[in-house]
């Protein structure tokens, strides 16, 4: 070979092999870079489970679960001063889990629901939960405890974030979406025994009118009240001084109110009206306020309510005069709420175990009961021990199907 013509060759060579390290070196500090950045997201990704499959036949979506890593940037959506709308909401997130890379979209449910509070035979607190809605794809979502927080497990909607409800999740881009569900919970507990739930309240007569307050005061939705709740409250008094440290601004359009508790038997409900308003003149939301009503200080409301120490919510308004002259029918629920007195009353509010309180929100599984709404199933049913930390949780109705019933504990 001609010594002139080896040297050129050697010397592409030598570029060749710089150019492939320079990439690959490249390719790690991107790596490294994304992972250093979004470490935390990748893994709560990497954890999603489905654990049971969908059956439209029965109007079951699927189930899923997620570990997720990481503090999701609560501390900072509380130096904000929270959020005042669903789109300052998905803007924060979109901003700070994505880095704005992904879009993030979040809606807020038309929701029915049913809950109430007992106690076991043991003396367990005992907070229990029907979701009512349509077909769905449903998540248990499990964070971490973090200074100054307390571990949680919450069950959220999926297609509140943007998840098609008439497919199992398939793409990468719907298990991001899901990075936004710790600000999206519908009902939990946390590792302190403090449990709670949102539900619909139809205010305002025949068009809901949403509750917005408007005073100096940090601003929160409608689940990041329940995110904030499950993070930071100890017990339902905490709980009470979160909610009313807070302007309430709630999601799509519509009205809603909650019940908290605790492991110590404690609960309230947390309404927001119009003082002296009933139903069809409580349609300016800025001028509601927070309205709580103590399972042991709720004498006002009624007879049954005072004989008692367990609490029942559904999805009508529950101050005294709310409904004077109102149309009956503007009281959603009440026929759910009378059949749950009637169950516990029987038994003094004291339930066997935790199977005993998913009986009693069977009675009023919405794919057997008169419906007085336009929700046709109940989407998931918990009953969340206060005293374990644990939850018993069914989907779809699906009581006697062992494969469709879950249990999970924060103290494993």
């Amino acid at each position: 070979m001609n010594p002139v013509e080896a040297k050129p060759k050697k010397n592409l060579k030598k570029i060749l092999l710089t150019l492939a390290v320079v990439v690959l070196l490249l390719v790690v500090i991107a790596v490294a870079v994304i992972y250093g950045v979004w470490h935390n997201e990748i893994s709560s990704v990497a954890s999603i489970k489905m654990l049971r499959d969908r059956n439209d036949d029965h109007l079951d979506g699927a189930v899923y679960s997620m570990e997720v890593k990481g503090d999701f940037y609560l501390d900072d959506f509380v130096a904000q001063g929270g959020v005042s709308s669903d789109s300052e909401l998905i803007q924060f997130i979109t901003d700070n889990i994505t880095k704005g890379v992904v879009k993030i979209n979040m809606t807020a449910p038309e929701i029915g629901c049913s809950s109430f509070t007992a106690t076991t035979q043991e003396g367990d607190a005992i907070f229990a939960r029907n979701y009512d809605f349509s077909k769905t794809n449903a998540m248990l979502v499990f964070t971490q405890a973090n200074e100054g927080r307390h571990a949680s497990i919450s069950t959220v909607d999926l297609q509140f974030l943007g998840v098609d409800v008439d497919q199992n999740m398939t793409s990468m881009m719907d298990k991001i979406l899901c990075l936004a569900a710790p600000y999206a919970p519908l009902d939990g507990v946390n590792d302190a025994g403090v449990s709670c739930g949102i539900y619909m309240t139809y205010q305002g007569g025949e068009e809901t009118v949403a509750t917005s307050q408007d005073t100096d005061k940090p601003d929160f939705t409608s689940t990041t009240l329940l995110r904030l709740i499950l993070d930071y409250a100890d017990n339902v008094e905490e709980a009470v001084e979160i909610a009313s440290s807070y302007d309430l601004h709630d999601s799509a359009v519509t009205s809603y109110h909650y019940m908290v508790a605790d492991a110590s038997g404690k609960s309230a409900i947390l309404e927001w009206t119009t003082d002296g308003a009933v139903d069809t003149t409580d349609n300016d939301g800025s001028q509601r306020t927070l309205k709580v009503i103590y399972n042991d200080q709720d004498q006002n409301i009624g007879e049954r309510e005072a004989a008692s120490d367990y609490q029942i919510i559904t999805n009508f308004v529950l101050q005294p005069g709310y409904y004077e002259g109102v149309p009956a029918e503007n009281k959603k629920g009440a026929d759910r709420y009378d059949r749950l007195y009637e169950e516990l009353q029987a038994i003094d509010g004291v339930v066997a175990d935790e199977q005993g309180a998913m009986d009693i929100l069977e009675s009023v599984g919405r794919r057997s009961w008169d419906n007085d709404d336009k929700n046709s199933c109940t989407v998931h049913s918990a009953v969340y021990n206060l005293t374990d930390k644990s939850v018993l949780w069914v989907t779809n109705e699906n009581y006697d199907d062992p494969t469709a019933v879950f249990t999970f504990s924060l103290e494993d």
